[in-house]
């Protein structure tokens, strides 16, 4: 097969007129026998670009497994996962792995952030692994979460809000079609979590980015463009 048969669609392509992230009766059952429990359960999720949806819900009730599936980590048993109007279930998994890279960005609870690397260098990491542009100049992105004057440090020195900002910044560098946010703003007091939030919202409308927070905190919900509840594997607008 041919190294260009091998790269994930050009979902960047400016003009695809399809938009966002689309979910359509997507379903998933994990577990064998008697333990096999659907975690999925004919979900339908539109996302358009520059949107920011918040999903709440309690423990266990498939949070995790949509985002999981919506970034292309797990494959759904059933249905369609759409970015920009491209087929993402199939996919095959070398080309899953380069479309996580290149058009998803993550942000998980902690940052995530490579202890020994610094701010900047937490982003010339991921330029260098996606094959970006060999003058990546890290500083505009972390100037625009407020973390410029904090490029020359490591994670041990900076606060948790500021690990996060540059958690936003590393998600960013590849200017992705979807961020998937995974608890963003556990680790955070009240004031600092409206601030990451925000500027996820700000980021997210700014570069015509569908985003996706799941959440349990409620507080923040009215940074978001739309709320959708989950239970038991099923998702509904509230």
């Amino acid at each position: 097969m041919s190294q260009q048969t091998q790269q994930s669609p050009a979902i960047h392509n400016p003009s695809n007129t399809d938009s966002g992230l689309a979910l359509t009766d997507v379903s998933l059952e994990l577990g064998d026998g008697a333990q096999k429990v659907r975690v999925l359960d004919h979900v339908n999720l539109h996302v358009p670009d520059g949107e920011f949806a918040a999903i709440v819900g309690p423990s266990g009730s498939g949070k995790s497994s949509l985002l999981a599936v919506a970034g292309a980590l797990s494959l759904p048993d059933t249905g369609s996962v759409k970015l920009r109007g491209h087929e993402l279930t199939t996919l095959s998994s070398k080309q899953r792995a380069r479309h996580r890279l290149q058009d998803v960005g993550f942000v998980f609870q902690s940052g995530n952030l490579i202890p020994s690397l610094t701010a900047a260098d937490q982003l010339r990491m991921v330029n260098l692994l996606a094959k970006g542009p060999r003058n990546f100049d890290p500083m505009p992105l972390l100037e625009a979460v407020g973390m410029s004057h904090r490029a020359k440090h490591r994670p041990g020195q900076l606060s948790g809000g500021e690990r996060q900002r540059v958690g936003i910044a590393r998600a960013l560098v590849t200017k992705p079609a979807v961020m998937l946010l995974d608890e963003p703003t556990a680790a955070l007091d009240s004031a600092r979590s409206h601030e990451v939030v925000g500027l996820l919202a700000q980021r997210a409308r700014d570069m015509g980015i569908a985003t996706v927070m799941v959440t349990h905190d409620h507080g923040m919900l009215d940074q978001c463009d739309v709320i959708y509840e989950m239970n038991d594997g099923t998702l509904t607008r509230k």
